[in-house]
C-alpha cells in the first residue's frame, strides 16, 4: 500500500486549501434513494460484493452486534471478512469522478480496516433493513475531510497520518498515540509519494492538473506533528491496545509517514494481533502479535494508533470541528 487534511484563515484552510463543510452524517434518514440517485457513478463501480454485505448484516442482527462496544462491532465485521482477497489500488475507481466506494470482492489495506469501521459505525443505527447507501455514508464520514464528498479527487484523505488527525477532529476515532508510552515525534519527514508516483494513481495520470494542489495537501501533512510508538517499545504498550483498534504502520523512508494499516485484534491466545489485507498472504488475515509483525521488516519504524468512537460521539458542528482540527495539528 501506499505510504500513508475556519473561521478567518481557517475559512480558507491550510496552505489556502478550501476546508469543506461538515454536513448531517450520523442518522439514517428516509431519502436513501434519492441519495443513491445522487451519487455521480453507477452502483456496480462503487459498491461490489453485496451479498457478502448482506451476510454480514444478517448475522449482525441476528447476533445483536448493536449492543458491542464500538470496537467489540470492529473486530466482529473484521471477522467476516478474513481471507478476502487482496486488491491493490479499490479506492481507484474512476478517471475523473470522486465517490464514496465499497469492494468486498477484494480489499486493500486501507479498504479493509476502512469498512470495518464504516459497518461497525452503521450497524449502531437500529434499522430493520441495512442498504448499501447506509454504509457508503459512513465511508464517505471517514473517508472525506470534514465527511464531504462532492466527487472531487482532492476532497479525499491521502494519507494515514492525515486520517487519524482529520478523524479525531470529527470525534469518529481518537489518536492516542501521544498518550502511550514511549511515544516520539516523526521529524523532518518528506511526504511526497502521490506526487512523485503519479502515474500510478488514475485519478491523478488522467488529470495532472491536480498534482500542484495535491503537493500543497503533502505539505500541510509534512507539517503535521505525527508521533509514533517506535517498534523497540511496541511490546510493552500492547498489553494497553484494545481490539478494534486502527494500527498504522509508521515507516523509516520519506514519502510519507506510514506504509500499512490493519486492527488490532486480541485473540484466545491473550496476544495483541495484527489484522490485515496482506499483500504478501494475499487476502485479509491474522498475522502475528503487532511487535513480532513489526520486528520482520526493518523498514518498520513503529506504529500509530486510533481509538474508534461511537457513531454518536461524531461531531458535525462546523466551528467545533475546525477549532479540534485547529487544536491538534497547530
Amino acid at each position: 500500500m501506499k505510504n500513508l487534511t475556519r473561521r478567518s484563515c481557517l475559512a480558507m484552510g491550510f496552505a489556502g486549501l478550501p476546508v469543506l463543510p461538515l454536513q448531517a452524517q450520523l442518522s439514517p434518514d428516509k431519502k436513501e434513494s434519492a441519495a443513491a440517485q445522487r451519487r455521480p457513478l453507477p452502483k456496480a463501480t462503487i459498491f461490489k460484493g453485496e451479498s457478502r454485505f448482506q451476510s454480514i448484516v444478517e448475522k449482525a442482527q441476528k447476533e445483536n452486534w448493536r449492543k458491542l462496544a464500538i470496537g467489540e462491532r470492529v473486530i466482529r465485521c473484521a471477522r467476516e471478512m478474513h481471507g478476502v482477497p487482496y486488491e491493490n489500488f479499490t479506492l481507484e475507481i474512476d478517471d475523473k469522478i470522486e465517490s464514496p466506494s465499497v469492494n468486498f470482492n477484494g480489499l486493500d489495506c486501507w479498504t479493509f480496516f476502512e469498512t470495518s469501521l464504516g459497518l461497525a459505525r452503521m450497524l449502531a443505527f437500529e434499522k430493520t433493513q441495512y442498504s448499501p447507501e447506509d454504509l457508503l455514508r459512513q465511508i464517505q464520514v471517514t473517508r472525506y475531510r470534514g465527511g464531504q464528498c462532492s466527487g472531487q479527487y482532492l476532497e479525499r484523505i491521502h494519507y494515514l497520518a492525515e486520517w487519524f488527525f482529520e478523524n479525531d477532529a470529527r470525534g469518529t476515532c481518537r489518536h492516542i498515540t501521544p498518550d502511550l508510552s514511549g511515544a516520539a515525534r516523526i521529524t523532518n519527514r518528506k511526504v511526497t509519494e502521490m506526487t512523485t508516483l503519479w502515474k500510478g494513481y488514475r485519478y491523478l495520470k488522467n488529470t495532472p492538473s491536480l498534482l500542484a494542489p495535491m503537493r500543497k495537501w503533502e505539505q500541510r501533512v509534512e507539517a503535521m506533528p505525527v508521533y509514533h510508538i517506535p517498534k523497540d517499545k511496541v511490546a510493552a504498550i500492547e498489553p494497553e491496545l484494545r481490539n478494534g483498534d486502527v494500527i498504522g504502520i509508521a515507516t523509516k523512508y520519506h514519502g510519507g509517514f506510514c506504509s500499512h494499516v490493519g486492527l488490532a485484534i486480541r485473540t484466545e491466545d491473550k496476544v495483541t494481533r495484527f489484522m490485515h489485507a496482506s499483500r504478501d498472504y494475499r487476502k485479509v488475515v491474522i498475522d502475528k502479535s503487532i511487535s513480532g509483525y513489526l520486528a520482520q521488516y526493518s523498514k518498520h519504524a513503529g506504529i500509530i494508533v486510533g481509538r474508534p468512537l461511537e457513531a454518536s460521539q461524531t461531531i458535525t458542528d462546523e466551528e467545533q470541528y475546525q477549532t479540534n482540527l485547529k487544536k491538534l495539528i497547530g
